[in-house]
């Protein structure tokens, strides 16, 4: 298979997963977003987003202010902001255009109307629900994914597409865990702050937020009803952390995208693809032989960190032996 075919194959599959995961990470922020909490975490939590992305710079240069308003428009809208919603919708589409041979019919069908559809949503954008908004970008998304595995050969196109989706499904879950988590952090400090004694019925409403906090980070990656299957318990930070981590059943943990990157690999094997299943390799033996405890001693914004650095210099040396360099790119 040529490069530039790979290319725009694990492209078409990357963009169109960081599409829904910067959905479910909006939509995330947008419900918290409508619970009572002090202001100055309100625009602590939108700006976070922005941090995480690495987005805050271009941001900043288009809007004056971090509200909800700016940061929904940013993120779904502007096409000067290239892990917009728009701008990866539009760039999965085009990747799909040029390598259509090498894609079945509905595979393409389904690309090209999303976009189609996209662009009667942006007609009326003045009036669009952005919860209504972002739960069709999800759908459109697990039905480009429900298309790709009904229809597909499971051959090196496969193989390619399945590896741009882990990879970034791999980092969009580690972000989503470390951006929540420490606006958890943030907010329990600035309820202490605040706390004094007479303050029983403030931490009811604490302890109120707290639920639905954890619950709307379930939810962003589709969990809230598998932890509830397997915990039948108070959400807990610890416990939301072992499932998105360490749970090998659950699609969207970090140790799952890891196990099922591994045969993959396999699958497309070339000369320059053993540093690739070596790191892999290391990789999932490290996350085996460690348990929530060991990751909340180490502190769970290190463990998230040091993962992110991991899993971005496999994509990098992932591109380098198969896909086209960015420069020439």
């Amino acid at each position: 298979m040529l490069s530039r075919t790979a290319d725009c194959l694990y492209w078409m599959a990357r963009y169109t997963e960081r599409a829904e995961n910067t959905a479910r990470m909006l939509d995330v922020n947008h419900q918290t977003s409508l619970l009572p909490q002090p202001a100055e975490f309100l625009e602590q939590s939108w700006k976070k987003l922005l941090t995480i992305s690495k987005l805050e710079d271009a941001f900043m240069s288009m809007y004056d202010v971090i509200n909800r308003e700016n940061v929904l428009d940013f993120m779904i809208y502007e096409t000067g902001n290239p892990s917009s919603i728009v701008s990866c919708l539009f760039a999965a589409r085009e990747n799909a255009r040029v390598i259509r041979g090498k894609i079945t019919s509905e595979v393409w069908e389904t690309q090209n109307t999303t976009w189609l559809e996209l662009q009667r949503i942006l007609e009326a954008r003045n009036q669009a629900d952005p919860s209504r908004l972002l739960e069709w970008v999800k759908h459109r998304c697990h039905l480009f994914r429900g298309v790709m595995h009904g229809t597909m050969l499971k051959n090196e196109a496969f193989y390619f597409m399945n590896v741009g989706t882990l990879l970034e499904r791999a980092d969009n879950t580690a972000r989503i865990l470390e951006t929540k988590y420490e606006d958890q952090v943030s907010l329990k400090a600035l309820r202490s702050e605040k706390k004094s004694i007479e303050d029983s019925a403030e931490d009811a409403d604490g302890n109120f937020f707290d639920f639905y906090h954890w619950a709307a980070l379930l939810r962003s990656v589709s969990a809230f009803e598998i932890y509830r299957q397997i915990y039948s318990d108070q959400v807990t930070p610890k416990q939301v952390a072992q499932l998105l981590i360490f749970n090998k059943q659950m699609p969207r943990s970090l140790i799952c995208c890891v196990n099922e990157l591994i045969p993959l690999i396999s699958e497309v094997k070339n000369q320059q693809s053993k540093e690739i299943e070596r790191l892999l390799g290391k990789l999932k033996a490290s996350m085996d032989y460690s348990d929530i405890d060991e990751v909340f001693t180490q502190g769970l914004e290190e463990f998230i960190k040091e993962f992110l650095e991991r899993i971005n210099h496999i994509a990098d040396e992932f591109s380098n032996a198969y896909l086209i360099p960015l420069a020439v790119a």
